[in-house]
C-alpha cells in the first residue's frame, strides 16, 4: 500500500497561481497518478493523469493552464496551476493506482487516495 499526502493548496485571487503537492509513503516508479477536485455539491472530477513513463493527460477544462509532473526520487507528484479561475475552487486529491496502464478519470480505477487540500479562488 502507498499513504498520499497532499498540500499547496491556498486561497489566491483569480488569474494567480499554486503547485500542489501529492507525497507518497513508497515508491511510486511503477504507479499511476492522478490529481482529482471536487467542488461544493459537485461529483469529483479527474484533472490531470501522469503515467509510468511521464505521458500527461488533462481533462479540457484546464488544459493549457495546469500541468501535472512526477519526481519518482522524491516519491512526489506535482500540479502547477496557472491562470486560476473562480471555478477551479474545489478540494483536491491525488490518487494513485498500481495496476492501470491507461489514462483514467474513473474514481474506481485507483486504490490509494490522500486527504485533499483546498484550493480556492476569488
Amino acid at each position: 500500500d502507498v499513504q498520499l499526502v497532499e498540500s499547496g493548496g491556498a486561497s489566491v485571487q483569480d488569474g494567480g497561481s499554486l503547485r500542489l503537492s501529492c507525497a507518497a509513503s513508497g515508491v511510486i516508479n511503477n504507479y499511476a497518478m492522478v490529481w482529482f477536485r471536487q467542488a461544493p455539491g459537485k461529483e469529483r472530477e479527474g484533472v490531470a493523469h501522469i503515467g509510468r513513463y511521464g505521458e500527461a493527460t488533462y481533462t479540457d477544462a484546464v488544459k493549457g493552464r495546469f500541468t501535472i509532473a512526477r519526481d519518482n526520487a522524491k516519491n512526489t507528484v506535482y500540479l502547477q496551476m496557472n491562470s486560476l479561475k473562480p471555478e477551479d475552487t474545489a478540494v483536491y486529491y491525488c490518487a494513485a493506482d498500481r495496476w492501470l496502464w491507461r489514462a483514467s478519470f474513473v474514481k474506481a480505477d485507483y486504490s490509494w487516495w490522500g486527504q485533499g487540500t483546498q484550493v480556492t479562488v476569488s
